[in-house]
This record gives C-alpha cells, structure tokens and sequence, in this order.
C-alpha cells in the first residue's frame, strides 16, 4: 500500500463503483432526455447514440416548446397545486401525528392501526368514488379538484408521528410547564425540532404530486388548469409525437425544478428520512 493511503478508502471502493454504477442506470434517462433536447430530429432518430450534438438545436427545440404550449402556465400550475397539497397536508398530518406519538387516549393504538392500513390502499382505489363526489359538487376542472384528495395523508402522519416519538418527553413537559398550550407546543415546539423529517416530507410530496399525471389526467379537461406532467401530454397530442427535439425540451423545462428542488433539500431529506426510522 502507498504509503500515506487510507486503508478505508482502498476498501470502499467497490461499494463507491456499485452505487456509482446504479446513479448512471437511474440517469440514463434523463441524460438522454437532456441530450435529445439539444439536437435537430435528423440527429435524434440516428442508428448510433451520441450524447453531445454535432448541430446544436437548444435555442429552435426550447424556443418551439414554450411558443406551442404554455409552459409557464403549466409551472405555476404545478407550484400552485403543489404549494396547496404540502400546506394543507402539514396542518393536518402533524397534529394528528403528535397526537399519536406523544398523548395517552383510549384507542391510539387501534388509530395508528388504520393508519398502518390506509398505507396499503394504492391511490388508485379511491379514484372513482372520489371522481363521482366531486362531479356532483361541481368542482371538476378546478384546482379544489387537483388538491382535496390529497388534503389528508396518511404516510405524512406515519412519518411526522415517527419523528415525533423520538423526541424527549422532558421537551414538552417544559412547554407545558411554561404555560403553552397543546397547539402551540406542536407549532412551536415539536415541528421546529423535526425539521429534517418536514424537509423530507415535503420533497416527497412536492415530487409525487409535480410528476402525477393519473389524477390531472381524471380531474381536469382544459389546458388552463393542467399541472406539469399533463402539459407535457398536451404538447405530445398537439405535435402529434414528430418533433421529439421539441418534446424533450419541453420535459427537460418541467423536470429541472424538480432536480434543483431535491439538490437544494437533499442534506435534510437524508437526515429526515433516517430521522423517521429511529424509534417504533
């Protein structure tokens, strides 16, 4: 061995080049994306693959996409919707979490239950009935039908709940001890002491509901009102699928939020996440 090398690091090297390895297969994809979005078609649909173009296209591919549909609109859409879910999630899913991680009533347990339960129902399930409510109250086509259905989370309550319990008891008893009351100690106490596990949250929620396309495709006809993952539909059905060089830079616009999103959190998404699983 050299002298002056570190043992450990000669010793992760085969871990480093397996999950180097799994980052390039995830990234496949949207290298590809990337790439395709700077080319002409000519390039594109060539039978050898190469990632840098020989004719850069960026400004044709990127100017065609914002001029056939209205990105921007489909962006502040997202946000909107996305924005609305994680609010109204959060004032729901941390109270009933720190009910169920740090207060004594008849019938926690079985609650936590039905959590644990509602966990295994896929979002698909409830899609029909929840349809049929919402054209009976006249609410198709609106945003209130893009957010109710996610208004109450049970994997946010599980996960807060989770948080919650590992944080020492000593902590709240001094909070009532000064005089606060429950709301308050959740608000002001709790959720501040567990802001990896929110981070981690919210990129999970932000992320699911950016990139859904099943329930905007169900909810929602107009254009107006489509979030990013249906826009990006909308401008396949109008090109009618020929110009791929367009259509990928039009995905590359929707998903880079998205990638600078999770950058930004990833720090306390790891620390959330592992945060969560530190006590039953």
């Amino acid at each position: 061995m050299r002298p002056g090398a570190r043992p450990g690091l000669l010793a992760d090297l085969p871990r480093l080049a397996v999950l180097s390895l799994g980052a390039l297969v995830i990234l496949a994809p949207y290298l590809w994306m990337l790439s395709a979005s700077l080319k002409p078609g000519s390039e594109i649909f060539r039978d050898s693959l190469a990632l840098l173009p020989e004719r850069l296209y960026a400004v044709e591919n990127y100017s065609k996409a914002f001029r056939e549909v209205p990105l921007l609109r489909f962006l502040f859409n997202g946000a909107v919707v996305c924005g609305l879910i994680l609010l109204l999630q959060l004032l729901f899913a941390v109270p009933c979490a720190y009910a169920l991680a740090k207060l004594r009533w008849r019938g926690r347990e079985t609650m936590f239950a039905l959590v644990l339960g509602g966990l295994l129902i896929p979002a698909h399930v409830p899609a029909l009935p929840l349809y049929a409510g919402l054209a009976a109250a006249g609410l198709l086509d609106t945003y209130a039908a893009l957010v109710a259905p996610f208004v109450i989370s049970v994997f946010g309550i599980f996960m807060f709940r989770q948080a919650f319990r590992a944080l020492p008891d000593e902590l709240i008893q001094a909070a009532r001890i000064d005089g606060m009351g429950e709301l308050g100690i959740v608000w002001r106490v709790v959720l501040p002491n567990a802001w990896p596990t929110a981070t981690a949250f919210a990129t999970f929620s932000v992320v699911a509901h950016w990139n859904d396309l099943f329930w905007p495709l169900v909810a929602v006809q107009s254009a107006e009102l489509a979030t990013p993952a249906l826009g990006v539909l909308f401008f396949r059905a109008e090109e009618a699928g020929n110009d791929v060089g367009a259509l990928m830079a039009a995905s590359v616009v929707v998903t880079a939020p998205m990638v600078a999103f999770f950058l930004l959190a990833q720090r306390r998404f790891i620390q959330g996440v592992a945060t969560a699983g530190l006590k039953g």
